[in-house]
């Protein structure tokens, strides 16, 4: 069984600019050298400011910056930069059938590239995985990210497949990594669903963090049988308990969203949206919302919208066969100046792909030309 859900990890190597730039390197920068000294008088390097040289053959590896936490979302070493996490990353010829890859995370930077695919990070079922019954997983899947233990530093949470004969109530298949000022370290932990809190037989799915019972600590909302909902209160343990948990409130599911603005009706409580089934990110879908109260997300509010999201033009991809996919892999401010930028990942089967990071214009359309993109191949190094 491999758990897919319609959360964090929704699922390139060219620029568009008409081939102003060679496509043949893993990162690529611009089309001469000055970016390759982050613009900076001396040439000297800080977090983010040195990026490979446009056309060059890899991506040189550096270490993850010490932050002191921070109140930006995905920030995983609290350096103040959010970073981005990848899901699908392109594996080496001879393991196109192996297990998952694994999960990319590229650091934020102060560059207005905003993110610096140098100082990089995977983490594996192996390597990071927690066992269950003596098993470790072979999917590991990002879903959520959030700072669920209050120290300033983002966490994330991620879905795996323990073992199960099929018989009774299933292991609960999400794990937590904590981040730190190193960014994330170590094993991951099994999230501590009371049993108190399930409902069920379905698999506990589809996370979504937010502060729905308004006491200002992060909570998970989780999906449990007959469309309820397991309201797991914040801060969590290192251990992957709640501080507290109930019974599952009735009336949202099967597949939880979060919306766009957490607080939808500016109550104090962040909201949840619920759909019948999951959708592609960036496309028009409709949901349910379930308002967050003192006892957490169980208020109907109503229709929600999932806005479309216009993408750029999809860049070639050099040594595609056919017609490569496009997908939108996040829409959120990575570069610092408070617009939505534009992420996306040009692929073709597991080989080969291309991610690509489109800034805001001030019209709020994202530019045609990206100021950074790379392939996930730098994860194979």
């Amino acid at each position: 069984m491999r758990i897919r859900t319609g959360g964090y990890g929704a699922t390139t190597a060219a620029l568009t600019g008409a081939g102003l730039c060679t496509a043949l390197a893993l990162l690529l920068t611009g089309c001469g050298g000055s970016d390759s000294d982050g613009g900076r008088p001396d040439g000297g390097a800080k977090n983010g400011d040195t990026a490979p040289r446009s056309g060059g053959a890899s991506v040189p590896k550096r270490p993850v910056p010490r932050g002191d936490g921070s109140e930006v979302p995905s920030d995983f070493n609290g350096d103040g930069h959010r970073d981005l996490v990848l899901n699908d990353l392109v594996k080496a010829p001879d393991a196109i059938q192996g297990d998952d890859a694994g999960i990319g995370i590229v650091y934020g930077s102060g560059s207005p590239r905003g993110i610096d695919p140098a100082v990089r990070q995977t983490l594996s079922p192996t390597a990071n995985g927690a066992a269950t019954d003596g098993v470790l997983p072979a999917a590991f899947d990002a879903v959520a990210a959030c700072d669920l233990d209050g120290d300033g530093f983002s966490d994330l949470v991620v879905s795996t497949d323990p073992p199960y004969d099929g018989v009774g109530r299933p292991p609960v298949p999400l794990q937590l990594l904590f981040g730190g000022p190193e960014g994330i370290k170590g094993k991951a932990v099994v999230l501590k669903i009371p049993e108190k809190a399930r409902y069920g037989d379905d698999w506990p799915d589809h996370p979504v963090c937010g502060d729905f019972d308004g006491d200002g600590e992060t909570d998970l909302a989780v999906s449990a049988t007959e469309g309820r909902v397991s309201h797991l209160s914040g801060p969590f343990t290192r251990a992957g308990a709640p501080d507290a948990a109930a019974a599952p409130l009735p009336g949202g599911g099967p597949v939880l969203y979060a919306p766009t603005k957490a607080d939808t009706d500016g109550d104090g409580y962040d909201d949840l949206v619920h759909a019948p089934r999951t959708h592609a990110p960036g496309q028009k879908a409709k949901g349910k919302l379930l308002l967050g109260g003192p006892r957490g997300p169980g208020e109907p509010g109503g229709t929600y919208t999932f806005k479309a999201v216009a993408l750029p033009p999809a860049p070639t991809l050099p040594g595609a066969d056919g017609t490569p996919t496009t997908d939108l892999l996040e829409s959120s401010d990575l570069t610092g100046d408070k617009r939505p930028d534009i992420v996306t990942r040009t692929h073709q089967a597991e080989e080969r792909d291309l991610v690509a990071l489109h800034p805001a214009g001030k019209d709020g359309k994202p530019a045609e030309r990206p100021v950074i993109s790379f392939s996930t191949s730098i994860f194979l190094k």
